[in-house]
């Protein structure tokens, strides 16, 4: 089939021109679309198994995304609304909190997502009004996404008055670590690293805010005083070795070094979530007055989080949160809860952990041991700061 393709196009130069032209032109439509995709998002295989190596954009094409950012934060500033960064706001808990803000007209939200397209649909599926929201282009798990971000927003000539730390990526079934261009597993990468690193950046502009609040989102499987998180794999950050490795140049698939195992190194990443809650709130609390907190807002047990789950526990956890450990909270609830933790007035306590009972509603909830453990929080704090550079980070924002 080969010889007779190759001697009927010998025969018909006219035809093999034609051939090589389309060819040509598809091969042209191919490579524009994937560099229109990746340059946007990413590699669509970021959540695949296997020891990958993730890509990330180029500074000129960062640069051009931010001066678009720039434009149209611009075009919907209102001085007399109050501003909130709520990173994963495209779906579950973050879209759930960024439309309970937004439908009061007092908040307009910066939702922070990697996905553009999907979180402009989403808003609109929502029923939130444009004059409300602006969406900003931001991969925590490339370091380079998340500086970009700081110098866009910082430009927009918006304030801050609240960050909320709430996108998360969980993968319970991964066999093999995701690694993302940094170096970084995918999980403590997105989860903690980029947070940190965001967190950090933004602290300025936090400061001249009037009641500023930095909330991080929790979890239970974090805290192994509880009976959920007691479910193997049980969190456990060890002596930090991983990130210890990281500061070396090695690469280690775990905060603690050993094997690696998706689900336990989403519950570390939680772990350090609320370890630099405290960390953060023993800082910066009555140098600056933010309100540095943490919250569980309930088992969103039908949430995108699982959506890498197996089908069986898709199928079989909703069920039984909602009709054997009565726990179930709806991602509306939820969102309500943290938009409470948000904007009332009453909530304003730094160094919290909030949880809610049906019994009691909200309150201060205790965390668990490792959590509570101060020396730790130092250790990860300097171990963090290290590996994200985060001296050079600043110093590159104020000068930007």
């Amino acid at each position: 089939m080969e010889q007779r393709a190759g001697s009927f196009q010998k025969d018909n130069p006219a035809v093999g021109r034609f051939l090589k032209q389309r060819c040509t032109l598809l091969w042209h439509c191919f490579v524009t679309l994937g560099a229109a995709v990746y340059l946007q998002d990413g590699p669509d295989d970021r959540h695949a198994p296997g020891p990958l190596r993730l890509g990330r954009p180029t500074r000129h094409a960062a640069s051009r995304l931010a001066a678009q950012i720039q434009v149209q934060a611009r075009a919907k500033h209102n001085d007399g609304q109050k501003t909130v960064i709520i990173t994963g706001a495209s779906s579950g808990l973050g879209l759930a909190t960024a439309k309970k803000l937004a439908q009061t007209g007092e908040w307009h939200v910066i939702m922070a997502c990697r996905d553009f397209a999907k979180a402009e649909l989403a808003a609109k599926n929502a029923g939130m009004s444009p004059a409300n929201f602006t969406i900003m282009h931001l991969d925590l798990a490339s370091m380079e996404s998340t500086k970009q971000f700081a110098r866009a927003f910082r430009a927009s000539g918006r304030r801050l008055d609240v960050l909320v730390c709430n996108a998360a990526v969980y993968l319970p079934t991964a066999k093999e670590p995701t690694f993302t261009a940094d170096g970084f597993e995918l999980s403590v990468a997105t989860n903690h690293l980029g947070h940190f690193l965001l967190v950090n950046l933004l602290l300025e502009d936090l400061k001249k805010a009037a009641a500023p609040r930095c909330i991080i989102v929790g979890s239970i499987t974090g805290n192994t005083n509880t009976v959920a998180g007691n479910v193997p794999p049980k969190a456990d950050l060890g002596e930090l070795s991983g990130l210890v490795m990281g500061g070396t140049g090695q690469t280690a698939s775990m905060i603690d070094a050993k094997e690696f195992d998706g689900a336990k190194a989403y519950k570390d990443s939680k772990v350090c979530n609320m370890l630099t809650m405290r960390e953060l709130h023993r800082r910066y609390h009555d140098e600056t007055g933010i309100t540095f907190a943490s919250l569980y807002p309930g088992c969103i047990a039908s949430t995108g989080l699982f959506r890498n789950h197996v089908q069986l526990f898709r199928t079989l956890f909703p069920p039984f949160q909602k009709y054997i450990t009565k726990g179930f909270v709806s991602e509306d609830e939820a969102g309500e809860r943290l938009a409470q933790v948000v904007s009332d007035p009453r909530y304003n306590k730094s160094g919290v952990y909030w949880s809610w009972s049906r019994e009691s509603g909200i309150f201060e909830n205790e965390v668990s041991e490792e959590v509570s453990d101060a020396v730790k929080g130092e250790r990860l704090w300097e171990l963090s700061e290290k590996l994200v550079n985060l001296k050079v980070a600043e110093k590159a924002l104020q000068t930007a």
